[in-house]
């Protein structure tokens, strides 16, 4: 048996997502077909920007490093 664990879809409300923006661009994020992560639309240009932000425990993991 393996350790890896396959991503399980997160719940998160769609009043959270109607708020959520890319912490850079600040334009919407919807979430993935499989709900685990969040995607940047294609509104956002900004090259520092990682496109994609990974859900944890139902916590999108939004933070940018410089």
């Amino acid at each position: 048996m393996s350790d890896t664990q396959t991503p399980q879809p997160q719940t998160i409300s769609q009043e959270l997502l109607d708020i959520l923006v890319c912490p850079l661009s600040k334009t919407k994020v919807v979430l993935s077909e499989d709900g685990t992560k969040l995607l940047c639309t294609d509104e956002c240009t900004d090259p520092k920007c990682p496109k994609q932000y990974p859900i944890e425990n139902g916590i999108p993991k939004m933070l940018v490093e410089d």
